[in-house]
């Protein structure tokens, strides 16, 4: 480690200063924290150490200051907001203990505002003060306050008037969900996740005309789901739209299900959400939740559901994850969810469902844990024999006869007993495990593991076209990526992140990096390439090569002309980017690809 050398007071024209992950210590020159003509600072992911020592009064140009995950401890400065440009501000994971400052509610151009992964205490005090910071867009408090209470409609905290973005998650408050958060009319993402909030969860939730991710999982809200979130403007007929508070800023990191590795994502890059599981609602699940035709993720988990699954579901026609295990849920799983083509994750274990599981479209693909501790059958997972069935019949009369022997009722009384409390056990267990599991919003991606570069490094990338004069080596990709750095994340795919790229003939390039994250993704992933790679057409970006070694598939296509702008080019390829069917059966051909981006 190194400390960063005092030097900058004769660079009198300095504005912009990136040193992020550099394994620096000490602290922020005086130099440093003096000048004048600073616009952006960003030190993220080092060791600085000591208390924040910034003279804002000198740094009259500074706009952008993120200094998180350090070590900088103590209270949280002061005359922070003497920096009257200063808009973005990331102190997230370091060592700050005690009050937001009352000073901070005179910033003014405040937008972008993360504290999260700290120590910091009285959340009512804290809410207080920065709603009087009348331009934040963006607030993330996450793993702060531990145990305190959401403060109440009585609290002195009218809201937040522009605010988009609020994530308080991992923070065991308690409470409910206060009526003051009904004021902030354009808000877009909540997450009030892994808390302790109790009561029923706000119908007026549903009024937000622009919120397209929710997230109140892990907690212990009661009653029915508010049938309003069936009207979500912003999932049924309205548009997504979302500026990033910066575009060098990390928000979110989410650690992959099947893999090691962690996904990045912008704000931009999230997926439209519903998260209501591990909480004890009840009551049945809306046929109108078919209106939500935005919808990515619906997750219903762990929940006291009862009723049947509609039918109307399969009008989730976006959908990629559907999962509604461990509830009360009866009947029988819709073959209308056959036609959900682009889920990719989908589980009903652990309910009262009976009858065939459906075996048309994705339903092939889900694993059999999808559907286990049900009364289903079907091909090649559960037969549906007539001996299977009387067996099952055979064992649940043969237990009541046991059941009125004395003896042997005691004994199967102690064995009921023993299993309960074994499986309470191991819920226990497995909810720790899940919140340990939790990734803090703004933890920083590690560096790509350096055996893996190495064995990977020489392997030849595989050129379509027959375009074997300019074979790229893996290398080459991480060069052109700087190994996948977060800066040159352009948007998140169906299957990964989307990476811009200059490859060494100069070529400007997407591309695109599996994540793992979903079942048979590798396979649907090789299908999508398959097809795309055949199919020629203006609307469709022509895909140049593909490698897959190990753990991460790479593809990457060239810009289409005219449309070099990082936005277009992402609405571009989520044209490219189709979930084909997993059953080779309903595979689209060539030309019907092609008929279809006619019409795009």
């Amino acid at each position: 480690m190194r400390e960063i050398p005092d030097v900058f007071r004769e660079l009198t024209r300095l504005k912009y200063l990136s040193a992020q992950t550099n394994r620096l210590s000490g602290g922020i020159p005086r130099s440093l924290a003096s000048s004048r003509t600073l616009n952006l600072l960003n030190l993220r992911n080092n060791s600085l150490t000591g208390p924040l020592l910034l003279n804002c009064t000198a740094m009259v140009e500074l706009n952008s200051l993120d200094l998180g995950t350090n070590r900088f401890n103590g209270r949280l400065p002061e005359n922070l907001s003497v920096c009257k440009r200063l808009k973005n501000v990331n102190l997230a994971r370091n060592g700050f203990r005690g009050e937001v400052p009352e000073s901070f509610k005179d910033f003014q151009s405040l937008s972008y505002f993360s504290l999260s992964n700290s120590s910091l205490v009285n959340i009512t005090s804290a809410l207080r003060i920065l709603q009087n910071c009348k331009n934040l867009t963006a607030l993330v408090l996450t793993l702060n306050f531990n145990g305190e209470a959401l403060p109440p409609d009585d609290a002195s905290i009218v809201g937040f008037e522009k605010l988009k973005v609020l994530v308080v998650a991992n923070c065991r408050l308690t409470g409910s969900v206060p009526r003051w958060l009904s004021s902030s009319r354009d808000l877009q993402l909540l997450d009030l996740s892994w808390n302790r909030l109790t009561g029923a969860i706000p119908s007026w939730i549903g009024d937000f005309n622009y919120l397209f991710y929710l997230d109140l999982s892990n907690n212990s809200f009661t009653g029915e789901i508010p049938k309003s979130l069936t009207q979500l403007q912003s999932l049924t007929s309205g548009s997504i739209s979302l500026d990033e508070p910066s575009p060098d800023f990390p928000f979110f990191m989410k650690r992959n299900e099947s893999a090691r590795g962690l996904q990045y994502n912008q704000i931009v890059g999230f997926p439209p959400t519903i998260e209501l599981g591990n909480n004890n609602l009840s009551g049945p699940i809306w046929e109108e939740f078919g209106d939500l035709k935005k919808l990515h993720v619906f997750d219903l988990k762990w929940n006291e559901l009862s009723g049947s699954i509609p039918s109307s579901l399969s009008g989730m026609t976006s959908l990629e994850l559907l999962d509604l295990s461990n509830n009360r849920l009866s009947g029988s799983i819709p073959g209308s969810l056959q036609n959900l083509t682009f889920l990719s994750k989908f589980s009903v274990a652990g309910n009262n469902l009976s009858g065939r599981i459906p075996s048309g479209g994705q339903f092939q693909t889900f694993p059999n844990s999808s559907f286990e501790f049900n009364n289903l059958c079907g091909e090649r997972r559960f037969p549906c024999s007539g001996e299977a069935s009387s067996a099952g019949t055979t064992y649940i009369k043969h237990s009541r006869r046991r059941s009125r022997g004395g003896e042997i009722g005691m004994a199967v009384g102690i064995a009921f007993g023993s299993v309960f409390l074994l499986t309470l056990l191991a819920l226990i267990v497995l909810r720790a495990r899940r919140r340990s599991g939790e990734v803090d919003p703004e933890i920083e991606e590690e560096s790509m593991n350096r055996k893996e570069i190495e064995e990977t490094g020489s392997k030849i990338v595989v050129l379509f076209q027959n375009n074997n004069d300019n074979a790229l080596s893996y290398d080459d990709l991480l060069d052109s990526t700087d190994s996948f750095d977060q800066s040159n994340i352009i948007g998140c795919g169906g299957f990964g992140m989307v990476y811009k790229a200059v490859l060494p003939d100069g070529r400007k390039v997407a591309i695109k990096r599996l994540s793992g994250d979903c079942g048979q993704i590798e396979r649907e992933f090789k299908a999508e390439v398959e097809t795309l790679s055949r199919a020629q057409h203006p609307n469709l970006v022509l895909l140049q090569g593909m490698k897959s070694e190990g753990r991460a598939s790479e593809v990457f296509d060239p810009f289409i002309h005219g449309k070099e702008n990082e936005k277009e080019m992402v609405r571009v390829l989520e044209i490219a980017c189709l979930c084909l069917s997993g059953n080779p059966k309903q595979r689209p051909t060539t030309e019907q690809l092609v008929s279809w981006l006619d019409h795009v």
